[in-house]
């Protein structure tokens, strides 16, 4: 019998749970379409269609820490849907809607005005108003349909198991609230829906309002469903609805962004994106407890990565230092303290190991899924050194760096003994978890990684960005051991490691046809993975390319089959796998190219770098100057505009981090020697950039560059 061996797409034959989450995104139902709205603030959202209701069945509802509090909320007339004028969000834990009633016996079209307002916030609020616009009195039945599955997000984009029998329901006889409770094991949660005005009548799951409005008159009904005790987010806004609405209330994260950079330029498009940025940032914010840690962090993305990762917090946190350190400093002591310390098949922790994933719902708190938390991530390790360093660069905050040299020689340990699995110099993945990833580097869908002929590699996988990054770690720890952590014997040899795998890494991973690139990696028999994808962008920002080969690069990477007119494609369209939609498979990732852009200005190649940031921020003024997770990879001249990827996240961590990158690039703005020099190359388009409370070594910093001229001064924090 052949022995079958395993592959991303089947990473541990013979041991794969029956029912296993594949990584697949389902695409976006019809039931919610393109135009759905959600209202989020921390680890909690509300996902709905343009009318503000979620059909049973659909991927939308009320989710808080990874568990459905509501998956259906529909509000009918007379039996009847109503009609969508406008709906937008306010904020972005609001959000309203401006509809109408259909034709409807008795009653003509556009007789009624109706608006629902609702924020998440200490809780789900719903605010529904009613105006009649008859000369005579109207009669109207409203009636809202709730549904709670208690399923966890896992499902929600998969298949959802059926916990009906096991929900018990305790609704108030008199209409004032509707209470579902499930309980399974350890894990319990409940969904109550409370109303300011009681129904009529409930009948099942439904509450009925019977009313009778006379020629302009206003009726009003305020819904509200808490959050769970003890389960909460950031300082959550909380008010009258009104009050939220019209900003009379308290908002911490107005608050929050405050004492942050700003920046200002000639191009409009660009300060509203970066003004984008921050509010996202600040709304993705996540205060959650894990091992008995709270942590304060960005989740990755709406809606279903409203968690903590590794990869994309380390990312995001380097694409935002030039804002400030806070995000860098705590990404940094949360994810050390969660640093792996023993081997563990079922979540692939080892010792020195940063995390994946942390998750907070039923599947993982029952066990059944590996992710409280999960460590099947290759890269985040090296990516957690690289932000070490750039973090002492960016502050000088050499005791931080000092209270974390143990969780940096963990995850040196890490590298060389757990990564580097085969002790052939280069670091490889490969899952021991029946439910773990097959691959561990950011291109982690089961077909992310393929040969240009459509073929899966075997396991375990070098992927060329992990050498990159690994290349990079050791420099900068090198330097570190230089500096703060006064050890000059292990910066040599460091310093020698990096040189060595330099050496190999441009011998082994280069394919000289197709005009010559670097593979994306090398399969479980050493044989280059020979497809030709963005990764290549990451080496450049880590250095690993030599100068003479940078140009090729750069080259390749801006060619037709690569290059969008939006971005560069993560998989070239020659490749037999390529997809315009396919999730690593040629569709636009803003964060991807917002490395390869730091990579291209690092080897000089600024027009090359500024093509790529100016139709980034083209694409964002398309999606209300918001990035979204991924575009899709249609070429610009044939469809004229952006289109995003079916189920993006948006906002999505790392994407909301990628125009804060693009303008670092534009700068080139970098600390050397306790001050920030400046080499900037601002492209006509964007005119004039200038920066206010830029935060280094623990001053502010004012920055203004037009053109290839710039300053820097200090100012008053």
């Amino acid at each position: 019998m052949a022995v079958v061996r395993p592959t991303p797409a089947d990473p541990t034959p013979g041991l794969r749970a029956e029912a296993r989450e594949t990584g697949d995104q389902r695409a976006m139902p019809p039931e919610l379409g393109p135009d759905s709205i959600a209202v989020l603030s921390g680890p909690t959202f509300m996902y709905s269609d343009p009318c503000g209701d979620v059909p049973p069945g659909s991927i939308g509802g009320l989710v808080h820490l990874d568990t459905r509090l509501l998956s259906g909320w529909v509000l009918t007339l007379n039996g009847e849907q109503l009609l969508v004028l406008r709906a937008e969000t306010v904020d972005h834990y609001s959000a309203q809607y401006v509809l109408t009633n259909p034709a409807q016996p008795g009653l003509p079209p556009d007789s009624l005005g109706i608006r629902r307002l609702r924020y998440v916030g200490d809780g789900f609020h719903e605010r529904v108003e009613l105006v009649s616009f008859r000369p005579e009195p109207v009669r109207l039945e409203l009636r809202l349909a709730v549904v709670a599955d208690f399923a966890d997000l896992f499902e929600v984009k998969s298949g959802v198991r059926d916990r009906s029998a096991e929900i018990t329901r305790s609704h108030a006889p008199d209409g004032s609230q509707l209470c579902f409770s499930y309980a399974r094991g350890d894990f319990a949660a409940e969904t109550r829906v409370c109303c300011s005005r009681p129904a009529d009548r409930v009948e099942g799951d439904e509450l009925v309002w019977d009313v009778t409005l006379t020629r302009r008159e206003e009726w009003q009904l305020d819904l509200h469903v808490p959050l769970p005790p003890g389960m909460g987010v950031v300082e959550p806004v909380r008010g009258d609805i009104a009050d939220v609405f019209h900003r009379r209330a308290d908002d911490p994260v107005r608050r929050w962004t405050l004492g942050r950079a700003v920046l200002r330029s000639d191009n409009q498009a660009l300060e509203r994106t970066v003004r984008q940025s921050r509010d996202d940032l600040a709304a993705l914010r996540l205060d959650l407890e894990v091992k008995g840690q709270r942590i304060m962090l960005p989740g990755a993305g709406l809606p279903w990565f409203l968690s903590v990762f590794g990869r994309d917090t380390l990312i995001t946190a380097y694409q935002t230092l030039v804002a400030g350190p806070a995000l860098a400093k705590g990404a940094l002591l949360t994810l050390a303290r969660l640093q792996g310390e023993q081997c563990d098949d079922f979540t692939d922790e080892e010792p020195g190991k940063i995390l994946h994933e942390v998750r907070s719902g039923e599947l993982t708190r029952t066990g059944v899924k590996p992710y409280g938390p999960y460590y099947g991530s290759a890269d985040a390790t090296q990516l957690w050194l690289v932000l070490l360093s750039e973090y002492w660069r960016w502050t000088g905050d050499d005791e931080t760096v000092r209270f974390l040299r143990d969780n940096a020689l963990a995850a040196l340990y890490w590298i060389d003994r757990y990564g580097d699995r085969d002790d052939d110099g280069y670091v490889e993945y490969a899952t021991r978890s029946p439910e773990g990833l097959g691959n561990q580097c950011w291109r982690d869908s089961p077909d992310g990684v393929c040969f240009a002929d459509g073929r899966i590699p075997v396991l375990p996988i070098a992927t060329s960005d992990l050498q990159g990054y690994t290349y990079d770690a050791k420099l900068r720890l090198a330097e570190l051991a230089d500096g703060p952590l006064a050890d000059p014997g292990l910066a040599r040899r460091l310093r020698a490691d990096a040189a060595s795998l330099y050496e190999r890494f441009n011998r082994d991973y280069w394919i000289d046809d197709r005009g010559g690139f670097y593979a994306v990696g090398l399969d479980g028999d050493k044989n280059p993975i020979d497809s030709k994808t963005s990764n290549m962008g990451h080496l450049l920002w880590s250095g690993i390319v030599p100068p003479e080969r940078a140009g090729t690069v750069v080259r390749q990477l801006m060619a037709d089959d690569m290059f969008t007119g939006w971005g560069i494609r993560t998989l070239s369209w020659d490749d037999r796998l390529y997809n315009a939609l396919g999730y690593h498979l040629g569709t636009v990732w803003p964060h991807d190219n917002s490395l390869a852009v730091l990579g291209m200005a690092r080897y000089g190649y600024r027009a090359e770098a500024n093509r790529i940031s100016l139709a980034l921020l083209e694409a964002a003024e398309q999606f209300g100057h918001r990035l979204p997770e991924a575009i899709s990879g249609f070429p610009r001249e044939r469809l004229l505009f952006a289109v995003p990827y079916p189920t993006a996240c948006s906002p999505q961590a790392w994407a909301t981090g990628t125009p804060l990158a693009l303008v670092r690039a534009m700068l080139d703005i970098n600390p050397v020697g306790g001050r920030l020099v400046l080499d900037p190359d601002i492209p006509p388009e964007i005119g004039r950039i200038a920066a206010e409370r830029v935060r280094a070594f623990g001053r502010c910093w004012e920055v203004e560059a037009v053109g290839r001229t710039g300053h820097v001064r200090l100012a008053e924090c």
